[in-house]
């Protein structure tokens, strides 16, 4: 812990290749939009010696937003991952987008992660997101501490955050997350900012100030003494409770004074089983310091607290054909499994897959198997082939570090895997594995796009299928009924982004179009009608006649053809003729252009010419009469309802069932769900979710989430579908 000491310096700016998994920490940064994560990788950089005082690598470029569209958009919109030395240590500091259209990048960033470090505003407090994101790591016993930042802006408190933490992280146990440190303030400016100068050690009862530019340690003045101690015993209390030794507790209260060491010791110790949470603060450098205030205390922490990755269970391990296999705990020399974490393009060396090593050791130019999870509903393709690794490295901005190997423990890039995709499992040649994948939403919010030129159609499919290679949370979807080329993403940032990529790396110009639903059409009562094809123009000569009835069947029957010709007005060899037109002019539609279901449509009679009657003849003569049925009768547009399950904080049930109802909605039921949520089940007609995803976002200030499938058609109210008609008839 920083309290035992503040001066393991780091190693200046070089990739280091760990030997150990037990010299590695894989640390992931979790926190909204605007939280700071960004900059905190940048300040710890730059106390580990990895960067120059504007926060740069050699090349000039941010050692972590460096991606054109992070610059652009000045937010995170991808994981990144940040190696930095320090203590004889390896941290790989993954950075990861706090906005919720880029969850995926973050489920990436725990998946190759040991521990969470959760960075909170002291401006802005926790958001329900970040919640359910601690929620997740608690389930899986994820080490997690918490970093407090902004704490120079004005109105920020952070003795009130931390008490928010405790109350929105600590559940049952509010004194399992208690900070570590005490912020120092200086004089408040005239705007109200208040800039932090220093921080108390609680433990150390030590003041680690900054206000020469060096850090600086010494005793807390008198006045400061009763807060610190007061803090201080909870602290140690908080330490005690978790500690193995269980007659600490008793010596404490006895009046005993608890060594330092064996403090920090039980700490450590509680911090790497994930059941103490240690709150910590951070702040900018002050004029002329190279370190931030707080950033020595962290890594201090990451390295003395932080689990090693050997301290992580073994991964879910299959064979391709499904038997369970039973691998080792991080063993350099065990059978290689690794994982690809992330899939980029890089104009010069094309895919670079950042992959995290569980077991053995990977090494450029060897031949690896790469396994893939048959995502083919999201627009993948299916893939289970060998492949060549080409060079290894670690980023750092833009830049590719070389790396000798990579062992298990350890995360690297590695290039030249032309079939690898996120989530895709990497193992021997002659020994093929599978992991088990991690969860990932579901991208709910439909983009149909098309190509802006002919040249851009040319690349369009390999464009789309760049992307989709990268990015799991997208599906790419070709829709048979409306012929549309339709992104599914998780949110409008995320969409934007896509369309970017496809241009700035890709080259395809794309335009959005309006996102059809596949409507159906449907008779709502009996109907007959005839069907005349004659014509006499010269030569062999066309004749057909029909005469059908319709009538309609239940939901989901689908189109059902009955033969009832007596007498032989239609030769047999014809009939078929006659479905065979039907069915085509039933797929065209009969009102609007879309398909017609659940009729049964009755041959009845019909008359032929001995020379002049033809197959296709009575194909038209079928279409026909379905056509002229059509005229004479009620048609229903049916559209498609979707089963929606919406997770919702109990706060927010009230304005979401309102909400669905607004939008032609059936509620069916709610229930409880844990954490003080209810899950609501609704009916909801599908055009009329189009932006759910969005809106329920907005709706339930992020704490929402919703699922739907498919239940069936049904028709849609005669004013919506006249208006669908028009549209229509407009467009032929």
């Amino acid at each position: 812990m920083a309290d035992k000491a503040n001066t393991h310096p780091g190693a200046a700016g070089r990739a280091a290749t760990a030997d150990r998994p037990s010299d590695v920490r894989n640390v992931v940064l979790v926190g909204p939009s605007g939280s700071g994560k960004t900059t905190l990788v940048e300040a710890l950089a730059l106390t580990a010696g990895a960067v120059n005082r504007a926060g740069r690598v050699e090349d000039g470029t941010c050692v972590s937003d460096y991606d054109d569209i992070e610059r652009r958009r000045q937010r995170s919109v991808q994981l990144s991952l940040v190696p930095v030395d320090w203590g004889g240590c390896k941290i790989n500091l993954l950075d990861t987008p706090g906005y919720a259209d880029f969850v995926g990048e973050l489920r990436a960033g725990l998946r190759a992660a040991d521990a969470a470090l959760f960075v909170v505003s002291a401006a802005d407090g926790v958001d329900g997101a970040t919640r359910a994101v601690w929620e997740e790591c608690a389930a899986v016993g994820m080490p997690r501490a918490i970093v407090v930042t902004h704490l120079e802006a004005a109105r920020a408190d952070f003795e009130e955050t931390t008490r928010v933490c405790a109350e929105a992280f600590g559940g049952d146990d509010p004194d399992a997350v208690l900070p570590l440190y005490l912020p120092l303030h200086g004089e408040r400016t005239p705007d109200g900012h208040s800039p932090v100068t220093g921080l108390i050690g609680l433990l150390s009862q030590r003041i680690h100030a900054y206000a020469s530019g060096a850090l600086e340690e010494s005793p807390p003045d008198a006045d400061q003494v009763p807060g610190l101690q007061e803090a201080r015993g909870r602290l140690i209390e908080g330490i005690i409770a978790e500690s193995e030794d269980e007659t600490l507790m008793d010596r404490y209260l006895g009046g005993e004074e608890i060594d330092f060491k064996t403090l920090v010791d039980d700490l450590e110790r509680a911090v790497a089983r994930g059941t103490f949470h240690p709150v910590l603060a951070a702040a900018p450098a002050p004029e002329g310091a190279r370190q931030g205030i707080g950033t020595v205390e962290l890594l201090e922490l990451v390295t003395g607290g932080f689990p090693t990755p050997l301290e992580r269970e073994a991964p879910t391990v299959t064979t391709p054909d499904g038997a369970p296999r039973t691998i080792p705990v991080c063993d350099p020399d065990g059978p290689l499994v690794a994982e690809v974490v992330k899939t980029a393009s890089d104009p010069y060396v094309g895919r670079v897959s950042l992959v995290r090593v569980f077991s053995g050791t990977l090494r450029p130019d060897e031949t690896v198997h790469v396994s893939g999870h048959g995502l083919t509903d999201r627009g993948h393709e299916d893939h289970d082939v060998d492949e060549r690794v080409g060079a290894l490295s670690v980023p750092f901005g833009k830049q590719q570090r070389p790396l000798s190997h990579c062992i298990a423990g350890d995360l690297a890039c590695v290039a030249k895997l032309g079939r690898a995709e996120t989530g895709d499992t990497i193992s021997a040649k002659d020994d093929p594995l599978l992991m088990a994948p991690w969860e990932m939403p579901d991208p709910l919010l439909p983009l149909a796009i098309q190509a802006h030129s002919k040249a851009d159609e040319d690349k369009l499919s390999q464009g789309l299928a760049r992307l989709a290679a990268e990015d799991p949370t997208m599906r790419l979807e070709q829709n048979p009924d409306t012929h549309q080329v339709v992104l599914w993403c998780l949110g409008e940032a995320h969409a934007d982004v896509a369309l970017e990529r496809l241009s700035a790396r890709y080259g395809v110009q794309v335009d959005v179009v309006p996102h059809k639903v596949s409507l159906r059409e449907t008779f709502a009562d009996r109907a007959a009608g005839r069907g005349r094809h004659v014509k006499q123009s010269g030569g062999h000569g066309q004749y057909a006649i029909c005469e059908i009835e319709v009538e309609p069947l239940p939901n989901g029957s689908g189109i059902e053809f009955v033969d009832k010709v007596v007498g032989g007005s239609v030769p047999r060899q014809f009939i078929p003729s006659v479905e065979k037109g039907v069915r085509a002019q039933a797929a065209k539609g009969v009102a609007a252009g879309y398909p017609l279901i659940d009729v049964r449509v009755t041959l009845l009679d019909g008359k032929a010419h001995s020379v002049d009657s033809s197959d296709a003849a009575f194909q038209t003569a079928g279409a026909l009469a379905l056509r002229e049925a059509a005229a004479d009768a009620t048609i229903h547009l049916l559209e498609p309802v979707s089963e929606v399950q919406v997770l919702v904080s109990d706060d927010f049930v009230g304005a979401v069932m309102s909400d669905l109802s607004g939008r032609r909605g059936r509620v069916v039921g709610t229930e409880q769900a844990p954490g003080g949520r209810t899950l609501v089940r609704a009916e909801v007609p599908e055009i009329e979710i189009g932006r759910y995803a969005v809106d329920l976002r907005s709706l339930s200030h992020g704490t929402a989430r919703f699922s739907r499938s498919y239940a069936r058609h049904e028709p849609m109210p005669a004013h919506i579908g006249e208006r669908i008609r028009e549209q229509a008839a407009d467009t032929a």
